[in-house]
């Protein structure tokens, strides 16, 4: 059994610690909401930096951001929110497999707008009547799904963005060797 990476944990503990805070404060404020989509600047940025310390912490990162989503926004949002997993763990096996954090991104872009797209359709299919009045599953397959393609790029772009700073700042540590002061 390997032993704990506790640098991991802590970092996954502060990504899962914004992941619901960014929807328990900030869903459905500082965000857009059309019909069954809705969107939350930058929720997706704890998953996506998330992605780069393993399957396990992207995850549970998502699985935060999920939570936080169904307490704030109810279960269709929630649900869209789950799909954040799957697509948070296949970007994390992707860049163990040595591509790039910007291609990861855009690979895990159209998956996660189809399997957002498709995990509305049954709150449609039963409930469209109730929810959003006569509608047509198509149209709002393509709404949702469209719109989390644009949410997904423009939250890629604050993740590497975040990602770039964060290694231009471990460089300069790493330069700066710490040295004990002597006495």
């Amino acid at each position: 059994m390997r032993g704990l990476d506790v640098r991991n944990m802590t970092i996954g503990a502060l990504l899962l610690a914004l992941s619901l805070i960014i929807p328990l404060a900030l869903g459905g404020v500082l965000g857009v909401v059309i019909g069954p989509f809705s969107a939350t600047l930058a929720s997706h940025v704890p998953i996506m930096i998330s992605m780069l310390f393993g399957p396990g912490v992207a995850g549970t990162v998502a699985l935060g951001s999920a939570i936080g989503f169904f307490v704030k926004l109810g279960p269709v949002v929630g649900m869209r929110a789950a799909m954040h997993i799957p697509v948070a763990i296949l970007g994390a096996i992707l860049l163990k497999r040595q591509l790039s954090y910007p291609l990861v991104l855009a690979i895990t872009g159209p998956i996660h707008a189809l399997l957002e797209g498709l995990i509305v359709q049954p709150f449609l299919m039963f409930g469209s009547s109730m929810l959003y009045g006569e509608s047509q599953p198509l149209a709002l397959f393509c709404l949702v799904a469209g719109g989390t393609l644009l949410h997904h790029a423009m939250d890629g772009v604050i993740a590497v963005f975040c990602w770039r700073l964060m290694k231009a700042f471990q460089k300069g540590v790493n330069a700066k060797k710490l040295t004990v002061p002597s006495r």
